[in-house]
C-alpha cells in the first residue's frame, strides 16, 4: 500500500466536524514547594495558553492534515468565545456553522507543573441545545452537506449531539450519496449512532457501552463484535492506549500494536485518531489502512504534553520507519 499517495490526497478533502466545541485552556508553571495552608502544590504560574478543544480539537487536527474542515456547534457569547472564534480562524477552520448561545463556552483549565497535570476545572452546561440552536445547526447541515467528503461527530455529552440531530444527519448523508459518517462516542449516547459508518471508543467507553467488562483479547473481541451488530455500524474501531487499537470490519478482526515511542500526554488523542481515520478512508485507504494511518498519527500525538495535532510529513515519517524496520 503507498501510504504517501493516500496521504498526498488529504489535501483536496473536505470534512464536517460537528460536535461539542470546549475551549482549552492551559495553565503552565512549576511546583517545587508545598502551601503552608493545605496539603497542595504552589504553582509559580508562567505561562497561560488557549488551544480549540473537543470538536474544535477534531476540526484543527483535519486542518492540521491539510484538508478542509467546516466545524459546527456552539459556543457562547463572551470573552472566551471570542478567545475560541479567533483560534479557529487562524487555523483557517470554517466557522459558518458555529452559532452564539445563551450558555456559557465550555471551558477545561488544566493546570500543569513540571510537565504533569496535576488538575482540571470544567465550566460548563450540559442540557440539551434548545429548539432554536437545533434549527440552525440542522439548517447549516442540510445547506452544505453536499460539499463535504465525510462527516465527523465529536460527543463529549456537553448537549450538542443528540438522538435528533444524528438521526438528521444520517438522513442528510445517506441522501448525499452515502458519505462516511465517523462518531467519537460517549457512553449513554451509543444508542444513538446506529447505522453509522465508524464509532471509535477507547476500552473504557466500549466496555460501558456494549455492558461488556473488557479483561483480555477474549473479552474486548466480544465487545467489539456486539457493538457492530447492536449499532449496525460499518466498523468499530477500539483504541487501548499504550496497547494499539483493534478494527472490527467486514468480519474481521484486526490488531494494531501502539506507533507511540512514548507517552507523554493522552489529551486529544482521541481526536487525532478519528480525524486521521476519516480522512485516510475518504482518500482511497481500506479501513485496515485508514487504522494504521490513525494508530501513526496518535503515536506522534501522545508524545508532546497539551492538546496537539500533527502533519502529514510527521506521519509519512512515521509510516516510513516502520516500514523501514519492517524490512530489517
Amino acid at each position: 500500500m503507498d501510504y504517501n499517495k493516500i496521504l498526498d490526497n488529504f489535501s483536496d478533502k473536505r470534512i464536517l466536524v460537528i460536535g461539542d466545541i470546549i475551549l482549552d485552556h492551559f495553565v503552565w508553571g512549576n511546583a517545587e514547594r508545598i502551601s503552608p495552608e493545605a496539603p497542595v502544590p504552589v504553582v509559580d504560574v508562567q505561562d497561560e495558553t488557549y488551544l480549540p478543544g473537543g470538536a474544535g480539537n477534531v476540526a484543527n487536527n483535519i486542518a492540521s492534515l491539510g484538508a478542509h474542515v467546516s466545524l459546527s456547534g456552539i459556543i457562547g457569547t463572551g470573552f472566551k468565545a471570542d478567545i475560541m472564534c479567533s483560534l479557529l480562524n487562524e487555523k483557517k477552520i470554517d466557522i459558518s456553522g458555529v452559532f452564539r448561545d445563551s450558555r456559557p463556552t465550555t471551558i477545561k483549565t488544566r493546570v500543569i507543573a513540571n510537565n504533569q497535570q496535576i488538575v482540571r476545572f470544567d465550566r460548563e452546561q450540559r442540557e440539551p441545545v434548545g429548539a432554536k440552536t437545533l434549527k440552525s445547526l440542522t439548517g447549516f447541515i442540510a445547506s452544505n452537506i453536499t460539499k463535504f467528503d465525510g462527516i465527523i461527530v465529536s460527543d463529549y455529552k456537553k448537549g450538542v449531539i443528540t438522538a435528533q440531530l444524528v438521526k438528521f444527519l444520517m438522513e442528510q448523508a445517506k441522501a448525499a450519496g452515502g458519505l462516511f459518517a465517523a462518531v467519537d462516542p460517549k457512553v449513554g449516547h451509543f444508542h444513538y449512532y446506529k447505522g453509522v459508518s465508524l464509532i471509535t471508543p477507547n476500552k473504557k467507553e466500549a466496555s460501558e457501552g456494549s455492558g461488556i467488562s473488557i479483561r483480555d483479547t477474549q473479552s474486548l473481541e466480544k465487545a467489539g463484535l456486539k457493538l457492530q451488530k447492536d449499532l449496525k455500524c460499518g466498523a468499530v474501531l477500539i483504541t487501548r492506549g499504550d496497547e494499539g487499537m483493534t478494527l472490527f470490519h467486514d468480519n474481521k478482526i484486526h490488531h494494531i500494536p501502539t506507533a507511540a515511542k512514548e507517552v507523554f500526554d493522552v489529551t486529544g488523542a482521541g481526536d487525532t485518531v478519528i480525524a486521521a481515520f476519516t480522512l485516510a478512508y475518504v482518500s482511497g485507504a481500506s479501513m485496515p489502512e485508514a487504522a494504521v494511518t490513525a494508530n501513526h498519527a496518535a503515536g506522534i500525538v501522545v508524545g508532546e504534553v497539551g492538546t496537539a495535532a500533527t502533519t502529514v510529513d510527521q506521519i509519512k515519517k512515521s509510516l516510513n520507519a516502520a516500514t523501514a524496520r519492517a524490512d530489517d
